[in-house]
């Protein structure tokens, strides 16, 4: 449950992403069936980019919120959306009872021109969790960045727009994923000193295939240190050993995250729900 968050126990969340096609629905669920066995604290459902499939991530995170039981969080962008497609997203969302955004700014669509980037109702994540606190009853998340979000210039530029959503509303944070905890430690006490005092999910991503890793640095950011360079040198051409190797890095990370405090994980599952299961157990025996 999101309350686990705000009392500071230990949480354990997944993200998971909308099908493309209307026909993939059921599989969909099915997958949503099998993460809702391993009792998370709450689901996230991802958005396409300018909100392209706001209504499959209402459907996705109403399911979430009304057949299994647990906290939906919808993720919310507002690069292509005007202020009136919020609001008709917000009430939709309310109808479903779903009560939690994570709001972000977006990638901007590749079909958007610099005339419309440039006149956007929403210049940065921030401004729509003002918008979105004095003009609806939802409840905000925020997303950070360990290595900084990567058009930022700067860590501390990073950091006053991180304390900024702090102050529009955002209840607590999921980071994006990295693969070093150095720097994640590094940046939770940036983020003390700078006056963060809401709670942080440390995003975490398997590799399981090599293909994987290019694609996620890319869209991320996110270091790739040797440890990890090393295991996909190693195994990156066997699928069954990759995976295994993957999991296990991950299970790793989050021992080690948990061993020096970080008390909420969030699980980018890829919707895997098999590889969450495993990774899940192992966490859960090491509590235990």
């Amino acid at each position: 449950m999101l309350q686990n968050i705000n009392e500071q126990k230990n949480t354990l969340s997944f993200e998971v992403f909308p099908p493309k096609k209307d026909g993939e629905f059921e599989s969909a669920f099915q997958i949503l069936d099998s993460l809702g066995l391993l009792k998370p604290d709450f689901i996230s459902v991802t958005y396409g980019a300018g909100g392209s499939r706001s209504g499959r991530t209402v459907e996705i995170a109403s399911y979430i919120r009304n057949h299994l039981g647990i906290d939906a969080v919808a993720h919310m962008t507002c690069v292509g959306s005007r202020k009136e497609d919020l609001l008709r997203v917000a009430e939709s969302l309310g109808e479903h009872h779903v009560e939690y955004v994570l709001a972000l700014r977006g990638d901007r669509p590749r079909d958007m021109s610099d005339e419309q980037y440039a006149s956007r109702d929403f210049a940065h994540a921030s401004d729509m969790m003002e918008f979105l606190k004095k003009n609806t009853r939802l409840r905000m998340a925020g997303a950070c960045y360990p290595e900084k979000h990567y058009e930022c210039f700067s860590m501390e530029s990073d950091l006053n727009n991180l304390l900024k959503k702090q102050q529009a509303g955002a209840e607590f944070l999921i980071s994006q994923l990295f693969f070093d905890n150095d720097y994640y430690y590094a940046f939770l006490e940036k983020a003390c000193r700078k006056g963060i005092t809401i709670p942080i999910c440390a995003g975490i991503m398997p590799i399981t295939s090599s293909k994987q890793i290019g694609t996620t640095v890319s869209l991320s950011g996110s270091s790739v240190p040797k440890a990890l360079a090393d295991l996909i040198a190693n195994y990156g051409d066997s699928k069954e050993d990759m995976r295994k190797a993957g999991i296990d890095y991950a299970i790793r990370q989050i021992r080690d995250l948990q061993e020096n405090g970080v008390k909420h994980i969030h699980l980018y599952t890829m919707n895997k729900p098999k590889m969450a299961g495993e990774i899940a157990r192992a966490i859960y025996r090491q509590q235990n």
